[in-house]
């Protein structure tokens, strides 16, 4: 038998501890969002369809200009040519209605040719499948370690099979002001960290990125930048449902500009929060460097949530622009996710 026991020194004073979950409440998915104090929001999913509701007007003017909020078309041009996690039959897969993005959905020819990935094409968001062709996302094993019960590296179809896949519909973020929709593939990252067996004292997540100079350009051609990549959330982060584990987009698995085979997305945070291409996993007790706060805390901090009010040193983050439309819009607290996280940071 193991027990779990998750503090949160950040919550407001005077708030109660979480109480202490047992082995059969952890390995429930709901009864470990319940007693982790997710229970109403574990039970109602459809907020995030509600917070994010569909526009009338938007739907109206999407139509107009070809867009759809819901649907995309079944496309070959960017299946990358390795097999995805979890094999190809499980692409793609169900979609959870409960997540959707609000806006009109990215077309997947913007949406694979617009990125940002430093270890292909350092510098700002640009054509980085021009710069993909050497890389390999197979063979590709994950290190759990750190604070876990058992540390052990595994292979990615082991994470794609948690539990079944689903297909969510997410607004996604760049700290360069720009912005799409799009349907990412994966698993709810409270599962995956079910499945990790942190122990008691694990207060965060520490993800670290692949680092294979001979088929990443960017890595040799910016050397001078502290590879691999590495990046951290804190553990009632990672176990909010909207956090997941992706291992596909668009109905089939990740291309390598998008981060394959396996990466992280959290929509309520700056893209560069959600770690690519990962190697390994780290339970920690406390809090973890990052790659970009620890070169320019004042300019990447380590919490990165999306905040129209607060400009970056460089720019203001009170407007994005939609790389589908081009369209100027401005930004939500949260990336439009306010009503699910804010809790977290109250």
């Amino acid at each position: 038998m193991f027990e779990i026991h998750l503090p949160r020194p950040w919550s407001r004073r005077g708030r109660a501890l979480p109480p202490v979950i047992d082995e059969k409440a952890w390995l429930e998915r709901r009864a470990l969002l319940k007693a982790l104090g997710f229970g109403g929001l574990a039970a109602g999913l459809g907020s995030c369809g509600i917070s994010l509701a569909q526009d009338p007007e938007a739907a109206a003017a999407a139509e107009k200009k070809g867009f759809s909020l819901d649907s995309y078309p079944a496309s070959a041009k960017w299946v990358p040519k390795w097999e995805p996690a979890g094999r190809p039959k499980l692409y793609p897969a169900g979609r959870n209605g409960a997540f959707r993005g609000g806006r009109p959905l990215t077309p997947e020819d913007r949406a694979a040719t617009k990125n940002n990935f430093y270890e292909f094409l350092p510098g700002r968001a640009g054509p980085v499948y021009k710069h993909v062709d050497r890389f390999q996302a197979r063979p590709w094993t994950v290190e759990i370690a750190g604070l876990v019960e058992e540390p052990r590296s595994v292979d990615i179809d082991e994470i794609a099979r948690i539990v079944p896949l689903e297909e969510r519909i997410y607004r996604f973020r760049c700290v360069e002001a720009w912005s799409m929709v799009v349907p990412w593939t994966g698993i709810p990252m409270a599962d995956f960290v079910r499945w990790c067996k942190p122990k008691p004292e694990a207060r965060y997540l520490r993800f670290t990125s692949f680092h294979r100079p001979e088929q990443a350009p960017g890595q040799k051609q910016a050397a001078h930048y502290p590879w691999p990549y590495y990046e951290g959330l804190r553990l009632d982060e990672a176990l909010n449902p909207l956090t997941l584990v992706v291992t596909g987009i668009f109905g089939h698995g990740l291309p390598a500009q998008h981060g394959a085979p396996i990466r992280v997305i959290v929509p309520w945070k700056y893209g560069y929060k959600s770690a690519k291409s990962f190697v390994k996993v780290e339970f920690l007790r406390d809090e973890p460097g990052t790659f970009w706060s620890d070169l320019q805390p004042s300019e990447y901090p380590f919490l990165s949530n999306v905040d129209p009010t607060i400009p970056h040193p460089r720019w203001s983050q009170a407007s994005e622009i939609d790389i589908a439309t081009g369209d100027r819009i401005p930004t939500e607290v949260h990336n439009g996710y306010a009503a699910e996280v804010a809790e977290l940071y109250d």
